[in-house]
């Protein structure tokens, strides 16, 4: 079933809520209010005025006659594309438009929220028949009764179904609305609900399986590419994509893988201290992720094989496939009926002519094999692909087991070597530390006689010091005595000069005396004296010793005055 299909299912039920009377017409003002109403949640681009002139009165007065599917198929269905709107709130508009006149939610019986039961109108207009009004026949009630005691842990029970059948012969041979299938439902006249918590969550598990075509979601580990670490994520397999978020609430998206008919799944040896490894290989990136257990690995492969096989085949929605495999099989299973009826009434009305009785017997008989024969031959086909996927899936599992022993065996091999390495250098390490302990030992004893030596040398340098000291002492007091010595000596000297510098001054004035006296003389001896002859050679001798003696006295005079300045010194 295309979108155009699915989206025409949940209109049909906002159309029918605003004929009021039953006859298949609308006001033009309602039109126009879900004309809107549509264009907003499907994310349509529309111009308001078109809509108001297109809906205004005109000369078939305010009810439309014209029909409004050429204008929905026009104007709305071909302008949808896949993507562009959130369907469950499409589904959850329409639902709100309809429920509030047809399904009464007041009522003190109803053991189900109001959410639950739009859960159950979205998978119930999923598994109706094509045909209006809508209409869901037993074996998809069943079906879908039976999934959701699966999800609830619970054995289906058909009983409830039985009766219902019972009462009402209409449901087997026309269906069950859905309005009768939410109000059984509500009541609990057809699934036995014993805690309605527990219904609420299988409910919901049941919802995104089908509804959203949530083939798998749970918690991996997924290595990084930019950090090559590795990190819990929550991942959510739909048909076409793989998204991974922080956690389960869905708030906070990490990434999105998109898978597409290159894609491929593979089986990762264990490494890095992770088990249960596989990987998705995508045309520009490779995905690595470890599950929790070998369980979980292998259900994890075979969602997304399953996804990528829907990718192949074009399909978007597994249970929609399913559901076309078991209308198929009803009908085929219809055929056969109404054969077996044709056989058997052509038998009895052909009593008359037994030849061609038996001929007609036979070639139905013919007939009746060969179909059986084809029938056999396409089980046959089934169970050898059915069997050759699981032979698949344990070479698989099997080279993913040998893969796995390989690894631990060389794990547990590096492990042994590992541990002889640590023995040795274990060994290495005593010797080494029993050689660090004698080398302090010895270390400490040679601080110890250091220290020994020298505090003797500081003993030794503090009596040095104090002789020193000592000596220092002598000596300071030796030589104020010899300055003290020295000092009376300076006196007696000094004295002794003072004596000497008087007597000099007394001869001084004796040589002074005397000078004068010899200058007296000398005066004298200078004087002129007028020739004669008595005395002629007596004037040569006076002038030759004169010289001589003016020398001499020259000489005193000098010597005189040396000794005076070195006395006053």
């Amino acid at each position: 079933m295309d979108l155009k299909s699915e989206l025409l299912k949940s209109i049909w039920y906002a159309f029918t809520s605003l004929d009021v009377e039953r006859c298949g017409k609308v006001s033009k003002s309602q039109l126009k209010v879900l004309s809107h109403n549509l264009y907003t949640v499907l994310n349509i681009p529309h111009d308001p005025v078109a809509l108001e002139e297109h809906f205004q009165d005109d000369d078939d007065g305010p009810v439309s006659n014209h029909g409004y599917m050429p204008y929905l198929n026009k104007y709305i269905l071909d302008k949808v594309k896949e993507g562009m709107f959130d369907k469950e709130r499409f589904d959850d508009l329409c639902w709100m438009m309809t429920m509030k006149k047809n399904f009464n939610m007041t009522s003190q019986r109803l053991l189900l929220s109001e959410r639950d039961c739009f859960k159950l109108f979205c998978l119930f207009n999923l598994l109706s028949e094509d045909s209006y009004p809508l209409v869901m026949i037993t074996e998809e009630v069943e079906y879908l009764l039976k999934k959701i005691c699966t999800a609830m842990s619970q054995e289906w029970d058909v009983k409830p179904l039985e009766d219902l059948i019972s009462r009402d012969p209409t449901v087997q041979e026309e269906g069950m609305s859905v309005w009768t299938f939410l109000e059984q439902m509500s009541t609990g006249q057809l699934l036995r609900v014993t805690s309605v918590e527990a219904f609420s969550l299988a409910l919901h598990e049941v919802f995104l399986e089908m509804y959203h075509n949530v083939l798998k979601r749970g918690y991996m580990w997924k290595k990084g590419h930019m950090r090559r670490n590795w990190t819990e994520r929550w991942f959510v397999l739909r048909s076409s994509s793989m998204v991974y978020y922080v956690s389960e609430d869905l708030k906070d998206k990490r990434g999105e893988i998109q898978l597409d008919k290159s894609c491929v799944v593979e089986p990762v040896p264990d490494r890095e201290g992770k088990r249960c490894l596989f990987c998705v290989k995508t045309h520009n990136k490779t995905y690595e992720m470890s599950a929790s257990d070998q369980r979980q690995k292998v259900e994890w492969t075979q969602a997304i094989q399953t996804a990528l096989r829907l990718q192949r085949e074009g399909n978007s929605s597994l249970h929609q496939e399913l559901k076309l495999k078991r209308r198929v099989q009803r009908e085929h299973s219809n055929r056969e009926r109404s054969r077996s009826t044709r056989s058997s009434c052509s038998s009895r009305s052909s009593q008359s002519d037994d030849s061609n009785f038996q001929e007609m017997e036979r070639m139905e008989k013919e007939k009746e094999k060969q179909d059986l024969e084809i029938e056999s031959i396409i089980q046959q086909r089934e169970v050898q692909m059915d069997l050759e996927r699981q032979l698949k899936e344990a070479e698989m599992m099997r080279d993913s087991m040998q893969a796995e022993i390989q690894e631990k065996e060389r794990k547990a091999e590096q492990q042994k070597r590992r541990i002889q390495e640590l023995e040795l250098t274990q060994q290495k390490l005593e010797a080494a530390l029993s050689m660090e302990i004698q080398a302090r030992l010895e270390e400490e004893r040679a601080r110890q006689e250091l220290l020994e030596a020298e505090e003797e040398k500081k003993m030794q340098f503090q009596l040095l010091q104090e002789q020193e000291k000592i000596l220092q002492r002598d000596k300071r007091n030796t030589h104020e005595a010899k300055k003290i010595r020295f000092g009376g000596k300076k006196v007696k000297h000094r004295c002794e000069t003072l004596l000497d510098f008087q007597e000099m001054q007394e001869r001084l004035r004796n040589a002074s005396q005397h000078v004068r006296h010899w200058n007296v003389q000398l005066n004298r001896l200078m004087t002129p004296i007028t020739p004669a002859e008595e005395a002629p050679d007596r004037e040569p001798e006076e002038k030759q010793n004169r010289p001589s003696f003016l020398n001499n006295m020259a000489f005193s005079l000098n010597y005189f005055d040396f000794y005076v300045s070195f006395a006053a010194c």
